[in-house]
């Protein structure tokens, strides 16, 4: 089978091993990126196409005739038109679980960044404040400990229980949400009374129609003064908006986001604004360590040898 891989630079730095993913195919084509006007061209006479976000629809499998599989690269599955690949009998596989230890440390290294106040000592030595203290230390932010704290988490799969594992070895109360909408749950706080209790609300719930715009005005007006927002989970969870506004009239004391409602943010965003305080903003980093993308190599290999023998695995449109 021929094979191409249509960004691959959105996964490989450099420091993945593609061996073994190459040899399961009789020529594998690796495009760092691919425009909307280069996927025909690249697709066309291929039996398999890999894609992160690169989009492939019904108009260009329509035109590709020996096309039979597609991997995607990511667990998403948005760039892709499944109903009319599975009208064609083209099998579309993903890849799942591959971040979890990635995102639910960087969840914890947001938080204990918030907490410690980080960054702000990190800079003010850098500013030779330490230099000039009359004491042996620098004292001059607030320190927060994560122990004995609540730790509210929205969503609780594979990922949100994952920080909660790590957030019990620090010793903080886990409480977790019941949505609204949802069926309730004797061992789930209410949304909005878990709203009311926590010191740290941590988002790991997927975007959809009922979770767009969730932490909006209302949702940080029940929240404590002293609480910290963690998002690692899609921008458009937060009305981005309200918790610019939120930061600056000190409805929570801090916030830490993975994410943004548009990515990359090439026509700005309001939580890029310089005077907002104490907002730590990471560039969608959190699942890509060099473990967690290996493994999506790796998981892509798996599907590609189960589809050879006629199992396949992962599938998502099946």
């Amino acid at each position: 089978m021929k094979a191409v891989f249509l960004d691959y630079e959105s996964l490989d730095k450099q420091d993945l091993d593609f061996s073994q993913l190459s040899a399961a195919f009789d020529d594998l084509i690796l495009y760092p990126s691919t425009t909307a006007e280069q996927v025909l061209a690249r697709i066309q006479d291929v039996g398999v196409v890999i894609s992160n976000k690169v989009i492939v629809n019904a108009e260009a499998m329509e035109q590709c005739k020996n096309l039979k599989l597609i991997l995607i690269s990511a667990t998403g599955t948005n760039n892709i038109d499944l109903d009319f690949a599975r009208s064609k009998g083209i099998v579309v596989c993903n890849c799942q679980g591959y971040g979890t230890s990635a995102v639910a440390q960087h969840t914890l290294t947001l938080m204990l960044a918030l907490a410690t106040s980080l960054l702000k000592y990190e800079y003010a030595v850098k500013q030779g404040e330490w230099n000039k203290s009359p004491i042996f230390c620098l004292l001059d932010f607030p320190i927060v400990e994560l122990s004995g704290k609540s730790l509210g988490i929205i969503g609780y799969g594979e990922l949100g229980q994952a920080v909660a594992k790590l957030a019990e070895a620090f010793g903080m109360k886990i409480l977790v949400a019941s949505l609204p909408n949802r069926p309730t749950h004797k061992d789930r706080t209410p949304f909005v009374e878990l709203l009311t209790q926590v010191d740290f609300l941590s988002l790991h719930c997927p975007l959809t129609d009922e979770t767009r715009d969730l932490i909006d005005a209302q949702a940080f007006d029940k929240m404590k003064k002293s609480a910290f927002l963690i998002n690692c989970a899609r921008g458009g969870i937060v009305n981005e908006q309200a918790l610019a506004d939120a930061l600056r009239q000190g409805k929570i004391v801090g916030a830490a986001t993975d994410v943004l409602s548009i990515e990359p943010p090439t026509q700005g965003n309001v939580l890029l604004a310089q005077d907002l305080p104490n907002l730590i903003i990471t560039p969608h980093s959190a699942w890509g360590s060099v473990d967690a993308r290996q493994r999506i190599v790796n998981q892509m290999l798996e599907n590609v040898e189960a589809f050879k023998q006629g199992k396949a695995i992962r599938q998502v449109n099946g």
